[in-house]
């Protein structure tokens, strides 16, 4: 799904959507907020980069961090959780990942984790993808909108 096309649904359904982005470090607020009218559905988005930010901004569990590192499934889920609570938005979306040329902590480039979490919903999508460091993070803001299109549907 298209941007334009998740702010519309949004607005339509009267929810709004937060950001917490590591991979991505604000593409996906970036994106949505280029959408005229998006002031009436983003909330606001947390750009945490550094791994300790993750867990002092978005709420990301330390002990999580230490054991697992910043890419992990269980990280963008969190990611999500915190955007959603910390802006108090009906949607929170959490990326993580690593865009390369070389491994982060033993995790391949193109290892993508995009988050989502909303009333009942909870959700990770895991990606593979190839291709430089603008493309990996392109894809992984695609792949948000994706993951966030098929539960507004």
């Amino acid at each position: 799904m298209e941007a334009v096309e998740l702010v519309t649904s949004l607005i339509e359904r009267g929810e709004t959507i937060a950001t917490a982005e590591s991979l991505t470090a604000g593409l996906v607020c970036a994106t949505l907020t280029g959408v005229p009218g998006a002031s009436a559905v983003v909330r606001g988005g947390l750009i945490v980069y550094a791994t300790e930010l993750k867990a002092e901004l978005a709420g990301v569990d330390r002990a999580l961090l230490a054991e697992h590192g910043a890419v992990h499934p269980e990280v963008a889920a969190q990611l999500a959780d915190g955007a959603r609570a910390r802006c108090g938005a009906s949607w929170g979306l959490g990326l993580t990942g690593v865009a390369g040329p070389a491994a982060q902590d033993g995790v391949a480039p193109g290892t993508v984790y995009v988050g989502l979490a909303g009333r009942g919903t909870r959700t990770v999508r895991t990606l593979a993808l190839d291709g430089g460091r603008e493309r990996i993070r392109a894809e992984a803001v695609r792949a948000a909108f994706a993951l966030l299109g098929e539960h507004l549907r």
